[in-house]
């Protein structure tokens, strides 16, 4: 874990970065201490709810240690001892046990929020939640060759887009909505901020599926769903349009470009046709990062604005993994 202010969902994020990190750098310097982080955490049920966590741990806090682990499976990290559990069970089991919590008696579908009922937000759905449960049942088709993973992303996608107007297309471009409330007139009166992360997660999962299915109605989500990505980016800088321009970004929302950039690198392997498009916006946006971490006492601390000449006086967990991942 990292201490306060981070919630825990930001160590999953950031641990799966630094598996990245030991595969791309072939750097085993903190294979243990990567090892040793992801076994603390898997709970009793080894499903990622540890004790620790239960009185807040939301549906996409479990994922995002879910991403984790599938990383750690496909990148093919040194598996634990033969006592301790694999890190593909660890991902099948935050799967199922996310997919057995889909609510079909309110909304039509879909996950909360939240797992537990005395959490805030447990009224709630978002797209969050569920696209992360798309998102690791594209990638766990694709690991294990198993169509039945295929089968939930598709509940998964109809629900988000055609259950629920959380996936807006127009002028063939998706708008990806936050989420709504239960209560709201069952889910219809939507929060329509959009983040990157939410559009990153459910891109990359279309593109996860296509490599997959090779069915070309993936392909044309994820085409979709990337010609909406702009407004992520200024002169090709990736950025958090809602709240940068605001300077009202919270430690969670200065962390979002993170998954975006993860989930862009994925959408260009699995999807050539978008390659060069996604790499021109990585490229310009990791020299803008790159130039943005040179802050701090140490002179390489990472900024959150990469537009910004220079270094912009923030720090922290987010603004760090944000630019490792760019």
């Amino acid at each position: 874990m990292f201490t306060p202010p981070y919630y825990w969902w930001e160590a999953g994020e950031a641990w799966g970065g630094i598996i990245d990190t030991w595969y791309f750098c072939q750097n085993d310097t903190w294979e243990q201490v990567i090892m040793d982080a992801l076994l603390h955490q898997v709970g009793k049920g080894n499903d990622y709810i540890p004790a620790n966590q239960s009185m807040t741990e939301g549906n996409d806090d479990q994922a995002f240690w879910g991403l984790a682990v599938m990383g750690a499976t496909e990148r093919n990290f040194t598996n634990p001892p033969s006592d301790q559990p694999q890190w593909l069970a660890l991902t099948q089991a935050v799967y199922n046990t996310m997919w057995a919590r889909w609510d079909s008696a309110n909304c039509d579908g879909g996950l909360r929020w939240q797992i537990f009922t005395w959490n805030s937000g447990y009224n709630y759905k978002n797209t969050i939640s569920n696209g992360c449960l798309l998102h690791i049942a594209a990638r766990l088709a694709r690991y294990t060759g198993n169509e039945t993973y295929v089968d939930t992303a598709t509940t998964v996608w109809d629900w988000l887009a055609n259950d629920v107007d959380f996936l807006v297309l127009e002028n063939d471009a998706y708008k990806v909505y936050d989420g709504a409330d239960i209560g709201d007139g069952n889910c219809s009166k939507i929060t329509k901020i959009q983040w990157s992360y939410n559009a990153g997660i459910v891109m990359a999962g279309c593109a996860y599926l296509y490599d997959f299915t090779n069915d070309t109605q993936w392909l044309t989500r994820t085409n979709q769903l990337f010609n909406g990505i702009n407004i992520f980016f200024t002169d090709n800088i990736m950025y958090e349009q809602f709240c940068q321009p605001r300077n009202t970004c919270n430690n969670d929302q200065r962390s979002f470009k993170s998954v975006f950039s993860r989930c862009l690198g994925m959408t260009a392997k699995m999807v050539p046709s978008l390659h060069d498009k996604i790499m021109t916006l990585l490229t310009d946006s990791a020299v803008a990062a790159a130039q943005s971490c040179s802050g701090g006492t140490d002179g390489h601390t990472c900024g959150l604005a990469w537009n910004y000449n220079g270094w912009d006086g923030y720090y922290g967990l987010g603004e760090q993994i944000s630019a490792l991942e760019v």
